[in-house]
């Protein structure tokens, strides 16, 4: 009995918990650096320097009336969030932090199929509310995030041939010597820059373009419902920057000192997102034409005749004698 309460309620507990409390306070730190980067203190109100804030917001959303328009589809309205949010925790698993909660012998092809079902909750979000501008800012932000999905997929398998495997551990294997972002820099910028995409930042938020859209798929929503996109938009923030640090910044696993393993993901994972924000804060949003022109004119072909380049390289090298 202990056992069965410990498999299926303490540690699904242990591992959401901490995500949660990273995403809320993740908020609270983009709102502080935006604010200082815009010679304003952010928020300072709610307890000391404003630590309680993203609390406060957690409240306020939740007890919010969530209001449902009455032309919607009730199921697929209510179910979309609660998808969106599963689907971002669920990524979390395969990730070694410094142990995985699924020891997947495929974690990277696990991570591209999860996350790619993502489209869906945003797709049956935007069709659910019944509305014209939900379902025009569902469709730009589904081109968008499949366009990008393909750019993700073949820099992965870009890494995946470099490194010769298929799980998250390998890669802080095959980085021991020296960090992949220093001989690929090329798809390093380029999976920075993808990232940003798929998670719908600026410059590329498109999605919720205020000064484009009334706000996106998300339009309809409030409260509750509301605070789910919410929390999935930014653990997926979170989740791509831990991920980055994995494949690029050799985030090796210390088995003298496990619990180091955890604080050198994370301090990686942490400037990464801190540099999301520099970004936020720099650039000016993108125009449609321009998303789609950089992804299927400038990273497509790049990045496939890079996968072309590294499946070379083994065959032009067979032939040659041991010493080369």
């Amino acid at each position: 009995m202990i056992s069965m309460l410990l498999t299926h309620i303490i540690n699904p507990l242990i591992y959401i918990v901490p995500i949660l409390l990273a995403v809320a306070f993740f908020t609270l730190v983009e709102r502080k650096v935006l604010g200082y980067m815009q010679l304003r203190k952010g928020p300072n109100i709610v307890g000391p320097f404003g630590l309680l804030q993203p609390i406060a917001d957690g409240v306020k959303l939740f007890i919010k009336e969530p209001i449902r328009p009455s032309m919607s589809s009730p199921i697929l309205f209510i179910f979309t969030p609660i998808f969106a949010l599963t689907l971002a925790l669920i990524l979390w698993a395969p990730i070694p932090m410094p142990f995985p909660v699924l020891d997947l012998n495929l974690g990277i092809l696990f991570i591209l199929a999860i996350s790619s079902l993502a489209v869906y909750s945003i797709l049956g979000s935007g069709w659910a509310s019944n509305s014209k501008y939900a379902l025009i800012g569902a469709l730009r932000a589904v081109a968008q995030t499949i366009s990008y999905e393909v750019s993700l997929g073949l820099i992965l398998l870009n890494a995946i041939i470099i490194t010769g495997g298929f799980t998250l551990q390998t890669f802080s294997t095959a980085q021991e010597n020296i960090w992949l972002i220093f001989p690929a820099w090329p798809l390093a910028a380029m999976w920075f820059i993808s990232t940003l995409a798929e998670t719908n930042r600026a410059p590329f938020d498109l999605t919720e373009g205020e000064s484009e859209l009334v706000s996106g798929f998300n339009v309809e929503y409030a409260g509750g419902p509301f605070a789910l996109f919410f929390l999935a938009e930014y653990a997926n923030i979170l989740l791509m920057n831990t991920l980055s640090a994995t494949l690029f910044l050799g985030a090796s696993y210390i088995p003298a000192i496990p619990e180091l393993t955890s604080i050198n993901l994370m301090t990686k994972a942490a400037l990464l997102s801190i540099m999301f924000l520099w970004v936020r804060a720099s650039y000016p949003r993108f125009r449609y034409d321009q998303l789609m022109h950089l992804i299927w004119k400038s990273f497509l072909p790049l990045t496939l005749a890079l996968v072309i380049w590294h499946l070379s390289l083994p065959i032009a090298f067979a032939g040659l004698p041991p010493q080369f």
